[in-house]
This record gives C-alpha cells, structure tokens and sequence, in this order.
C-alpha cells in the first residue's frame, strides 16, 4: 500500500481486497426470485440481518448476475439458509458444477412461501422477502427485504465458505 500526497493510504487493490474478503468465513446461502413464471437464483454469502422489528435483512447482489434483475423486478426474493449435506446445490447455484442455467432447479425440492419466491424445502432457513429498499454500493446492489415468511428446521448444521471452499460447523457434541 502506497501512501497519497496527504498521508493517507490509497485504496487498496481489488486483489488485495479479493484475498482478504477470502479468509472472512461465512454461511451460504441461495438467493431466489420469481416473477411471471420465470425464477432465477445464486449462491451468496453476503446477507445478514438488519433488525427483528420488524423483521429485516438485507442481500447483496452484483448488478452483473443473472438473478439480480429479476430479483429487481419481483420485488421479491428468499434467502434460503444452507445445511452442510447441501452443498451440491450451492454448487449448482454457483455454476460450478458444469450445469446449464437451466437445470439449477433441478437438485432440491422446491416450493413457495408467500411471495412465490422459489424456497428450498429443508434448508435450515427460508426467509421469504419482501424487497423495501434497495441501494446502489459499487458494483453491487444492497436489498433491504421485509420478513414475511419463515420456515426453519430443527436440525442440521450450516454450510460455511471460506478460502475458497465449503466446510461447515457442527457442533462438538456431534
């Protein structure tokens, strides 16, 4: 890192950035939005919760991803909260597994909540959303979403990313 003219450091590189964001380990998650027939998803770690009155939490979504128009335009979405035995399907979501688009649907059992976002039955967590806000942060939109769904599991442990991969958390009684 350099310093400016004024002894403040330049920003740092995107990656600098990039590898550091690498080591902050975080739950996965896939996105989902469905509008006039057509649903689209990915894979995400960058969502967490802004409040619990009312209950808010927010998604951040590049402007460059195939969901994130559609996401837009639903005024919807779910964030569906992922258990370590479904990591294939966040693969899917995030193409890295070699499947067309058009299949990502095709792991998991898929049904709706209220909005008719596309919700994953036994993810850990279904927050079906609401979109109440959204703000332009860089190369990524900021969905602020209202709660007006939920559907949790009892059981399980989440899948986590970090450095590059999946793992996950269980608990050390497991």
């Amino acid at each position: 890192m350099t310093e400016t003219q004024n002894g403040a450091p330049d920003a740092v590189s995107e990656e600098q950035y990039t590898f550091g964001m690498r080591q902050l380990a975080a739950a996965v998650n896939i996105i989902t939005a469905a509008k006039n027939g057509t649903r689209n998803g990915l894979t995400a770690t960058a969502a967490c919760s802004i409040s619990a009155d009312p209950p808010q939490l927010l998604i951040c979504v590049n402007a460059e991803a195939g969901a994130h128009d559609l996401i837009r335009d639903a005024g919807s979405f779910c964030l569906n909260v992922l258990a370590r035995e479904q990591e294939d399907v966040a693969k899917r979501f995030a193409s890295m597994d070699g499947a067309d688009r058009s299949e990502r649907y095709d792991l998991g059992d898929w049904t709706e909540l209220t909005t008719g976002a596309p919700v994953l039955q036994n993810a850990l967590a279904n927050f079906d959303c609401e979109i109440v806000q959204q703000i332009t942060a860089g190369t990524h939109s900021i969905f602020i979403g209202k709660v007006v769904d939920i559907q949790t599991r009892d059981d399980g442990h989440s899948l986590i990313f970090g450095e590059g991969q999946f793992t996950g958390i269980s608990n050390q009684s497991d």
